[in-house]
């Protein structure tokens, strides 16, 4: 409990947009051929700390989760100390699921967020009398869609989903699929989350913007994400656990250091608080605003869609 109530009481700062801005195009949108010859797009961008084509960093980004995959959840457990739990607990008590919501967790194939919001929406029922999961018409259904981009990664949640008792469960449904061009309608969902994901997107601007295009008016973007410690003391321990222990513990757990070492450099090439509070205003979000938790080791950032 002690520890809930430090994390908890983290700074916060909001971000206010006023008039109109310039936005970048969308995922599914094409430039005229006179924008692309003149707004050439960067053909390189950041894998860890190495520059590679920008069409090679999803397979390498693949690469990694597909090996990890099996120990994932292991794997969190130690390198967190078993925080990311209380983590994702306050990420969906953030959502507040209801009955009949249509959420959409991205990136998050384990089920670990997926499994929560069924949870709260399962409590919620409870004191609604009359109103169950299955019992529901189909238009007011609960669903919540889970989507990764890698298969691997689903088959550890369906497996996950099974053994708690939601194999066959119809509010769940799993989604192979990218960020930056997902399959979804247009306003389509009520809520959109992504924990320990974004950072692994080749272009994280797009999948903004998609996530703005599928959420429904009112809708709320979460994302749950690895950040940046600036307090004296605590940034140098951070960074000596992050580069000397974090590499060496996924060499003996799954005999992967560099997928490890890949993890804590693409946590320094991630955009600061303040700068990915910007880029989810520039994406349409209103009333944006994150939330350090453990002096800035993660962070959610909130934004809607109004």
């Amino acid at each position: 409990m002690a520890m809930a109530l430090r994390w908890r009481g983290c700074a916060r700062l909001v971000f206010h947009r006023s008039g109109s801005r310039a936005l970048h195009l969308g995922p599914l949108e094409q430039p005229d051929s006179s924008q692309a010859q003149s707004q050439p797009e960067s053909k390189f961008t950041n894998f860890g700390f190495r520059e590679v084509p920008e069409q090679e960093k999803s397979k390498l980004v693949g690469e990694v989760f597909s090996n990890v995959a099996s120990n994932y959840d292991l794997m969190n457990d130690l390198m967190s100390g078993g925080l990311h739990r209380l983590w994702k607990d306050r990420l969906v008590s953030k959502l507040a699921p209801f009955p009949g919501m249509q959420h959409l967790d991205v990136a998050g194939g384990t089920g670990d967020v997926a499994f929560r919001v069924v949870d709260a929406i399962q409590k919620a029922e409870q004191r609604v009398p009359g109103t169950t999961l299955a019992d529901a018409d189909e238009e007011d259904q609960t669903r919540v869609y889970v989507c990764d981009i890698n298969p691997n990664m689903l088959e550890v949640g369906k497996k996950r989903a099974k053994e708690r008792g939601l194999g066959n469960a119809a509010c769940l449904v799993w989604m192979e699929g990218d960020a930056e061009a997902l399959t979804l309608k247009d306003e389509s969902v009520d809520g959109y989350t992504i924990a320990f994901g974004i950072r692994n997107v080749t272009h994280i601007d797009r999948a903004l913007k998609e996530a703005y295009r599928v959420l429904r008016r009112g809708g709320r973007f979460l994302c749950l994400e690895l950040s940046h410690v600036s307090t004296p003391g605590f940034k140098e321990m951070y960074d000596a656990y992050s580069f000397n222990v974090i590499p060496r513990m996924g060499e003996v757990v799954s005999g992967d250091r560099a997928s490890y070492q890949y993890l804590v450099e693409s946590v320094r090439k991630f955009p600061n608080q303040e700068r990915f509070g910007s880029m989810i205003a520039d994406a349409g979000f209103k009333e944006v605003e994150y939330e350090n938790l453990v002096g800035g080791v993660v962070a959610i950032h909130s934004g809607f869609k109004l």
